[in-house]
Formats: structure tokens, sequence, C-alpha cells
């Protein structure tokens, strides 16, 4: 077993050597935060770009319909968004979408545009289908998260931003994670690049202010480690009852798309929403979210250049690490959070 004060030396040696300019950690356990310090330029007040684990935040508010019937996996996507019709998107379902199988993985959308309904919707009637939807994985980075916030717009008749916000993010006691507003960007921590990797420069975009004030539904949250840890408490414990308690059990086991991962070789283990480890031994090949004593029941999602989060039944353990440093060599950022989730899942808390 290891200790918080374990973890909390790996990162400070991380900082020191790496080096890393700022970067936070977070454990959560019984339904709240345990543990949480911050390091390197970085203070507790500070929030970071939390790239792809935003992705599950906005999965929670889809999980709310659907357990409202408000909306079901199996729907088709031209039931509610009439311009993906017009792209031969129509039939695709809103669990492909989840499931990043929709066939449209490089469909473009500039935040500009996606953040307003009537210029989001035009760009829709651009996009067309790369494959056939269902025939297998492609990550949809952003493309597939611009439709599920549509879908909440459709269904919910409120801005998709305030609607996690509201809906999502208030019940569980943490702060609005997508569309800060420019007045309340001041504690942004803001990336710093590591090389000058060509590579890096699109994520180098939500240093813009702008763009944080669009809140891409795929990238785009801003959050500290203590609010990340605390949604996956959420999901772990449901406070209140937040979502139906059959969807919420589907969303953290049912794993409904075990294509290869082309990048890492390995079984995705897609639930709507999120990714399990699963018990085939591979569980640290996916995208370097679970350290090496997780459960096979973990359940999390990981952000570009190091950002992870999880949870673990088993254990009721949750963890959030973040950082600025924006690195050209995404595998070996991977490792170093492997190391850190290693030393969280033997947490004895």
């Amino acid at each position: 077993m290891t200790s918080v004060d374990d973890l909390f030396e790996e990162i400070q040696r991380q900082v020191d050597s790496a080096p890393i300019p700022a970067c936070q950690v977070a454990v959560g356990y019984g339904g709240a935060i345990v543990a949480f310090r911050s390091f390197g330029q970085a203070t507790n007040s500070s929030r970071f770009s939390i790239f792809s684990t935003t992705k599950p935040i906005v999965a929670s508010m889809i999980w709310l319909l659907i357990g409202r019937g408000e909306l079901a996996a199996s729907d088709q996507i031209g039931q509610y968004i009439p311009e993906l019709i017009t792209a031969g998107l129509g039939q695709v379902t809103v669990e492909q979408v989840m499931l990043h199988t929709g066939g449209f993985p490089n469909a473009r959308m500039p935040e500009a545009e996606g953040s307003q309904a009537a210029f989001r919707r035009a760009r829709f009637a651009t996009w067309s289908p790369e494959w056939p939807a269902g025939a297998r994985f492609e990550y949809h980075s952003d493309s597939a998260h611009w439709v599920l916030a549509d879908l909440i717009e459709r269904v919910t008749s409120q801005d998709f931003r305030d609607a996690i916000a509201q809906q999502v993010c208030a019940p569980l006691g943490i702060d609005r994670s997508l569309g800060i507003a420019l007045s309340n960007q001041q504690d942004i921590c803001e990336l710093v690049p590591m090389s000058a990797e060509a590579q890096i420069d699109n994520l180098l975009r939500f240093n813009n202010p702008q763009v944080r004030v669009a809140g891409n539904p795929g990238a785009g949250g801003i959050m500290t480690a203590a609010n990340l840890a605390l949604f996956y408490q959420g999901v772990l414990h449901n406070p209140g009852g937040l979502w139906n308690a059959e969807v919420l059990n589907d969303a953290r086991t049912n794993i409904r798309c075990t294509f290869e991962d082309p990048l890492m070789g390995v079984p995705v283990n897609r639930t709507l929403g999120l990714v399990v480890a699963g018990d085939d031994g591979l569980h640290e090949l996916r995208y370097a979210i679970f350290g090496r004593g997780c459960s096979p029941a973990a359940f999390g999602h990981a952000g570009a250049h190091a950002q992870v989060a999880w949870a673990d039944p088993a254990t009721g353990i949750s963890f959030a690490f973040l950082t600025n440093a924006a690195e050209a060599d995404m595998m070996q950022a991977g490792i170093r959070s492997n190391r850190l989730a290693s030393i969280a899942a033997e947490l004895e808390l």
C-alpha cells in the first residue's frame, strides 16, 4: 500500500526533473475530496484545461436525458438535428456518437461556430460520412461532442453549457466547467509548450480566452483537479439520485465497444461516455488512464498530454491529475501519469 505523501513526493520529483511548470492532483473518497495539492506555479485555486477529460462530463448530461426518457441511446441523431440528415449522417445513433463509431471523426467545427447554435447547425450541414457508422472505432476528438452539445440544446431548450452547469455541476457541488466567461478566467493556468513540435499548436488554442468562452464539449473543460475528482465521486455514489440508477450503472459497467484502438492496439472498452479498465490485463495501455493496481471495474477518461481522471468502485477512490505542460511526446507524458495513477490505485486511506 502507498500513502498520499508517496503520491505528493513523486509529483514533486517529476515537477523538479521534467520540469513541469504547474500541476494539481486530487484524491476523492467517500463522496468527498480527501487530498488536494498544487505544484509549481499553481495554487489550489488555479484551474487547468482538462482536454478530453471533458467528455464524460458532457456524457453525464446525456445520461440525465436518457434517464428522464427524453432521449434514447438507440435514437437516430437525425430525429433531433435535421442538418445532419442533409449531411448524410442522420441515421447515426446516439450510441454510435458516444462510442466514437459514428463515422465522422474529422468533421470540422471551429469553436467560434460551435458555440452558436445557428452557425453550428449550418456547419453540420456541410459534414459528410467518412465510413459507415458502426463499422469501426476512430476517436472523434471534437466532432462527436458537438453533436451531443446540440442534442442537449434541442432536448432541453437550454444552452448546453448552462444545462451542464446547472443540471450536472451544481448538484455535485462543483464549479461550472464549460463556457468560462471572460471575467472569470484570471486563475486559469496557461498551457506551456514544452517543445516546438507542430502537434502542440492545436492544443494551445485553449489559451485563447474566446475559445474558453465557447466551451468545446469534447475538449474545452476548465477545472481544478479537486472538482474533477469530485465529479468521479459523484459517478461512484450518485448523490441525491441525480442520475437514473439503471442508466448510471450501464454507463459505468456496460462495455459497448471493444473495437481495437488504432493508437494503442488494445480493445477500447468504451461505455456511453467512459473507458473501463477491464480484466484482460491491458488496462495500463488504455490511454494511460489507469494505475497498475486499478480493479477491472475502474472507469475514467484521459485528456491530451497527461490529464487523467478515474474512479475505482473496488476501493472507492477517485483520482485526477492535471498539468499545463503541453508536450509533443504523448507516450512519455502517459508513462508519467501512469506512474502517478499506480500510486493512487494502491492508496491506504
